[in-house]
C-alpha cells in the first residue's frame, strides 16, 4: 500500500539545542503536536503494513515490553486492517539501517523505532523512501516524511523522587543510569528535585552501566551503590535487576517503563511508566486515512503517555496524598518540575528563581543539578 507524500504546514516549534545536525533536508524542532505532512489518498485493498524496530527483547519487563504492549493494543483496535510485525533487539547505530531497509524493501507502509539510536539511520531511510511513513520514539531530527514522539517522563521522575524523598531516613539515593544523554540527565535531575522538595539535604548517587537492557550490569551497579549506604535505588533501563539488589538489602526501589512491582514488591515503591498504545493507534489511522506527520509529539501527563505505576505497601497514605496534589498541580499546568531557582553541580544558575526553561532547553540538558553525585559525562 505505497503511498506519495506532499507537505502541508511548516513544522511547529523553535529549533532545539542538540550537538548533532542535518542536511538541508533535515529540520531540528521543539516537539510540539500536529500534523505537518501530507499524503494522497490511500488506495483500498491490501492491509497497511506497520513495523516496530525494537532496541530490546518484548519480555524486557520495561521499554520494549511497554511499546509492544502498544503493538498489541495495535492489532485489536484494527485486526485485519493492518499487517504488523516487530523485530526485536537490533543494535543503535549504523547496524539498525539495513533493518530499516530491508523492511522497506518487503513493502512496509509505516516504520516505528523505538530509540535514539536510530535517528541518523531514519533520517537517511527517508530521505531515501518519500512514500513510507516514518516514526522515531526519542529523536529530534525529521524529514518530509520522519516524524518524532517521545514524552514528559521528568513529569512522573519528579514525582517518584517524591516518594524516594520520603522513603529515604539516611537522604542518601542511589541511582543506575543508562547512558549521559539528555533525556537520562533530564531523569536524574527531575527525580532528585523531587527528593529534595522533601529532603533539601538529600543527595543522589550515579552509577552509568552503558546498558539499557543488561541485567548482570544493572544488579552490580544497584549493589555498588548499597554498599555505598544508600537505602533507595532509582533506574533507568528496562530490567527489574536493580529491584532484586534492593530486595536483597532491605532497601527500597523505584522502577521504570513498566508497573515493575511483581518483581520485587517489599522493596517496591512507584516508578514512571508509558502508554504509547494512543499514540500508534492514532498514527496508524491518520497513514489508513491518507496523512503521515512529521510533526515531533511530546506527550504528558495530561494526555496519559506519561503516568505513574503503583504505588508500593510502604508508601503511607499521606505520602500518597502528597504525591497526587502535586501531579494535580503538573497536569493542570500550575506547577512545572524544572521550576527555578534551579543551580548545576558547581553552583551555577540554571533556572532563575521562578522561570521554567522552555522545552528546547529541557531537551538539551547537559548538566546534574546540586545534590547529585556523578558525573553528568558517564
Amino acid at each position: 500500500m505505497k503511498k506519495s507524500f506532499r507537505i502541508g504546514a511548516a513544522i511547529l516549534g523553535l529549533a532545539l539545542v542538540a550537538a548533532a545536525c542535518g542536511d538541508d533536508k533535515t529540520t531540528e524542532t521543539t516537539m510540539a503536536p500536529g500534523d505537518t505532512s501530507v499524503m494522497t489518498d490511500a488506495p483500498a485493498g491490501d492491509p497497511l503494513k506497520v513495523a516496530f524496530v525494537y532496541v530490546g527483547p518484548i519480555g524486557d519487563a520495561g521499554w520494549t515490553k511497554k511499546h509492544d504492549d502498544g503493538r498489541l493494543a495495535l492489532e485489536a483496535e484494527f485486526g485485519e486492517a493492518i499487517e504488523v510485525k516487530y523485530i526485536e533487539s537490533v543494535p543503535e547505530g549504523p547496524d539498525s539501517q539495513q533493518v530499516l531497509e530491508e523492511l522497506v524493501a518487503e513493502g512496509t507502509d509505516l516504520i516505528f523505532a523505538t530509540s535514539f539510536g536510530y535517528m541518523d539511520q531514519m533520517v537517511a531511510v527517508s530521505e531515501a523512501n518519500p512514500d513510507v511513513c516514518f516514526q522515531h520514539a526519542t529523536g529530534y531530527m525529521t524529514t518530509d516524511n520522519l516524524g518524532t514522539y517521545f514524552g514528559a517522563a521528568e513529569e512522573a521522575r519528579y514525582l517518584s523522587g517524591i516518594a524516594a524523598g520520603h522513603s529515604s531516613a539516611s537522604g542518601k539515593i542511589g541511582y543506575v543510569a543508562a547512558f549521559p544523554i539528555p533525556e537520562v540527565l533530564r531523569g536524574i535531575n527531575a527525580f532528585t528535585l523531587g527528593a529534595q522538595s522533601i529532603n533539601p539535604d538529600a543527595t543522589v548517587q550515579v552509577v552509568w552501566t552503558s546498558t539499557w537492557f543488561g541485567p548482570d550490569i544493572e544488579k552490580q551497579a544497584a549493589e555498588s551503590l548499597l554498599d555505598a549506604g544508600v537505602d533507595v535505588v532509582a533506574q533507568h533501563q528496562d530490567t527489574a535487576a536493580a529491584g532484586e539488589a534492593a530486595l536483597a538489602a532491605g532497601a527500597k526501589w523505584l522502577g521504570y517503563n513498566d508497573d515493575m512491582s511483581r518483581f520485587a514488591p517489599e522493596a517496591w515503591l512507584t516508578g514512571p511508566v508509558w502508554d504509547w498504545a494512543p499514540y500508534y493507534i492514532k498514527t496508524t489511522q491518520e497513514v489508513i486515512d491518507g496523512t503521515c506527520s512529521n510533526a515531533q509529539y511530546y506527550g504528558t501527563m495530561a494526555d496519559g503517555m506519561v503516568g505513574l505505576a503503583s504505588y508500593g505497601d510502604s508508601v503511607d497514605q499521606a505520602t500518597r496524598d502528597h504525591i497526587e496534589a502535586v501531579k494535580a498541580t503538573i497536569i493542570d499546568g500550575s506547577f512545572k518540575p524544572f521550576t527555578g531557582p534551579i543551580n548545576d553541580q558547581d553552583g551555577n544558575e540554571k533556572v532563575a528563581a521562578g522561570e521554567s526553561p522552555d522545552l528546547g532547553t529541557l531537551l538539551g540538558m547537559d548538566y546534574l543539578v546540586e545534590g547529585v553525585i556523578g558525573s553528568a559525562k558517564g
